[in-house]
């Protein structure tokens, strides 16, 4: 008779899941229960809660065994870590005990963690272990209760909710059937949002750059005095923003799942904001760590990434930034092993003028010398500030536009304008490139072709260049934005209206 068993279970890598055989063997010996295929510390403890968890629900469990047991996680030189082959690893100890009869297991994922009573307990990345279940053409993933509902947003693939290790052990059996979770569908709440557009007061120019930030996904700096309400401004981004496409959902979705972020909120076709302290270590920022997981800017991926009082930011921190608002992902660097995290955000800056913040108020007096003021400024370097589109100044609402009341219409209406910008990129990079959707993430090679100048607008861009110091980045970043602006226009040609509007972006004002 063969004492062997072999399931299926997952290692999450970065946001990719990858495919891990658990192949379980019961040999005569004295009583061992051995786990191989290069596991760490928390794997190791899988043994106890095994056997605690069969013990607890009137299953005879391994250490009541009196031979040697040894589990296998194949493929062997892939580190294995956390506790989601619980379920896997007892599944296959209860078929190659033969405690559940001949069940066929081979179009089958398992994970979950065990808890000591028999529960099975949620784990992270659920959302990736899907998805490489249905790549791989199996027809099942049982998964913890808690994670079915993350697990269902993969569509043609059965979904099995498992609360316990009874439960579990009666649906293979065929004693009580467990009922599928029935596929996730995602909704956009145009409402749910901290601050809408329409209820900032005055600022006009600082809501036209938003619009032109939102259509294009290009990053804005805005510098003001205290209170003038670039906070305020910042949040109301994401009022505008169209709602995530299916493809982009997934992206986005499946970082929160390998994060360990599965709130109601995730469930959403609506783009994320975050907006780390700037006190954040470059680790939680860019992601990182013994077991590499998300920073911030993955987090905000498809969305927003919001850093205010920039320069208090560490110089480290932000001199990191420049790959990913280059290469839309992040490389974090192992010994053994190097991983890529998405991170295509659209990051929108808020900082003062000086250290008291007043410089260039003209309301209230600045009482910082010049020498501190270019210090202040020049704690952003040039190569961050050239990956920055739009740099504006938001001055100080006069009372009189605070009295007015609000234009309930008004964020429908940039809305629209915004989400028929975005069809027209969509369109347009269509048939050229796949994965580009807005002007912003088309690379400088396309740029001569979509932006396509005639001599007017050629010379006119030279005069520009003549009389100010751009780089060629700025260059090519500025004719992005003038498709963008275009774009919202609603005409086919970027004229030198458009042209003068994006470079006078590009000029920053202390």
């Amino acid at each position: 008779m063969q004492n062997f068993s072999k399931v299926y279970s997952a290692e999450l890598e970065g946001i990719e899941a990858k495919l891990i055989e658990v192949e379980t063997d019961i040999n005569v010996g004295l009583h061992s229960f051995t786990i191989v295929g290069l596991a760490d510390k928390a794997l190791n403890e899988a043994k106890e809660r095994v056997n605690a968890a069969l013990k607890n629900s009137n299953i005879k469990p391994p250490n009541r065994e009196n031979r040697r047991i040894t589990v296998n996680l194949a493929p062997a030189d892939i580190k294995k870590t956390g506790s989601q082959y619980d379920l896997a690893i007892a599944v296959g100890y209860l078929l190659a005990t033969k405690q559940i009869q001949e069940f066929d297991v081979a179009d089958k994922l398992f994970v979950g963690e065990l808890s000591l009573d028999g529960k099975v307990r949620p784990v992270n990345g659920v959302l990736a272990i899907a998805r490489l279940a249905k790549e791989l053409h199996l027809n099942s993933v049982f998964v913890p209760c808690e994670n079915a509902r993350e697990a269902a947003i993969v569509s043609d693939i059965e979904v099995i909710p498992v609360a316990d290790i009874t439960e579990l052990m009666h649906h293979l059996e065929n004693k009580a059937i467990i009922a599928a979770h029935p596929t996730t569908e995602l909704v956009w709440d145009k409402g749910g949002y901290s601050t809408d557009i329409s209820e900032i007061k005055g600022q006009i120019n600082a809501k036209r750059a938003l619009m032109i930030a939102a259509a294009g996904g290009h990053n804005l700096l805005m510098s003001g005095s205290p209170g003038a309400g670039k906070t305020m401004l910042a949040q109301a981004l994401v009022s505008i923003l169209p709602p995530l496409t299916m493809h982009e959902a997934v992206e986005v979705m499946q970082v929160y799942s390998a994060a360990g972020i599965t709130n109601s909120d995730v469930f959403a076709m609506t783009r994320p904001f975050r907006a780390p302290h700037h006190s954040a270590s470059p680790a939680s920022v860019i992601g990182g760590g013994a077991n590499p997981r998300p920073g911030e800017i993955s987090l905000a991926h498809r969305g927003v990434l919001f850093l205010d009082e920039l320069p208090e930011f560490r110089r480290d921190l932000l001199e990191s930034l420049r790959q990913p608002l280059e290469n839309g992902d992040v490389c974090v660097a192992r010994a053994k092993s190097v991983l890529t995290f998405p991170a295509r955000f659209t990051l929108v800056a808020a900082m003062n003028p000086c250290p008291c913040g007043y410089y260039g108020d003209d309301e209230k007096m600045c009482h910082c010398g010049a020498h501190e003021v270019t210090r202040y400024q020049r704690k952003l370097s040039g190569p961050l500030l050239d990956r920055i589109d739009i740099q504006i100044k938001v001055p100080r609402v006069k009372i009189e536009a605070l009295a007015k009341e609000k234009e309930e219409d008004e964020s429908d209406a940039i809305r629209e304008q915004v989400l028929c910008a975005r069809l027209i990129q969509a369109r347009r990079f269509v048939d050229i490139t796949p994965r580009i959707y807005v002007n912003a993430e088309m690379p400088s090679k396309l740029v001569d072709t979509v932006v396509q100048l005639d001599d007017d607008g050629r010379k006119f861009v030279k005069q520009m260049l003549d009389k100010s110091f751009i780089s060629a980045r700025g260059y090519y970043r500025m004719l992005k934005t003038a498709r963008t602006i275009a774009d919202l226009a609603g005409v086919e040609k970027v004229t030198n209206d458009h042209l003068s509007e994006a470079f006078q972006y590009r000029i920053r004002e202390a």
